[in-house]
């Protein structure tokens, strides 16, 4: 389902650009505020992305043809180093829903501005986040909470995995409603960490757009 990057031909001015060497970092993408459309985008400029499924059911839906009966994964991947994103993918064979959620996750990859927003710490070390940030899906509302050098991943699993792959070490989280459901829950903490770069800082006033 998968094609290589020697095989790739990409399909949008920036999958060329990428692929001529004239775009060589994600960060530059971002800077653009240009919409990434191809994973194969992703797999150039951050090769060796983890990733991990944080949730699989069966759903069903009625046709006309009867009852079919389909996969949903929902699936996380990061660098460990400031990027993440949250894919969901359906299909009737498991591998291709997984394969689906990762490829939606590459397109969903978002830059997570880090630092360390703990008037307890104040260093300068990027552990936690700047700010305190809300996230919100459904039902679900997340509040991430900037920690001291040392605390952890104050949070549940699925809400630990995700910021582990985005690289945030220590943060505090505080949820409200259905955070039994996975899906909302996912996404509200994905949204959370997507709103740390809604905030400009007097940090990014010198910043270029193209570097």
């Amino acid at each position: 389902m998968s094609t290589s990057v020697e095989e790739w031909v990409p399909k949008t001015k920036i999958g060329w650009l990428v692929k001529e060497g004239k775009i060589t970092s994600i960060d530059q993408i971002f800077s653009l505020n240009a919409v990434i459309m191809e994973p194969e985008i992703v797999d150039v400029l951050l090769p060796g992305l983890k990733q991990e499924i944080l949730d699989v059911v069966l759903v069903q839906k009625m046709t006309d043809a009867g009852r079919i009966s389909r996969f949903r994964v929902v699936t996380a991947l990061g660098n460990e180093d400031g990027y993440v994103g949250l894919g969901i993918g359906k299909a009737r064979q498991l591998r291709t829903a997984i394969e689906k959620a990762v490829i939606d996750a590459k397109l969903n990859l978002i830059p997570v501005r880090r630092g360390c927003g703990s008037w307890e710490c104040n260093c300068s070390d990027p552990h936690s986040i700047p700010f305190r940030v809300v996230g919100k899906s459904g039902s679900v509302e997340v509040k991430l909470i900037p920690a001291p050098l040392g605390v952890g991943l104050v949070a549940g699993d699925i809400a630990k995995a995700i910021l582990r792959l985005s690289g945030v070490r220590d943060v505090w989280v505080f949820t409200k409603g259905e955070t039994r459901t996975t899906l909302n829950f996912a996404k509200a903490i994905y949204n959370a960490l997507k709103n740390t770069n809604s905030i400009t800082t007097p940090i990014d006033w010198g910043k270029k757009a193209w570097e």
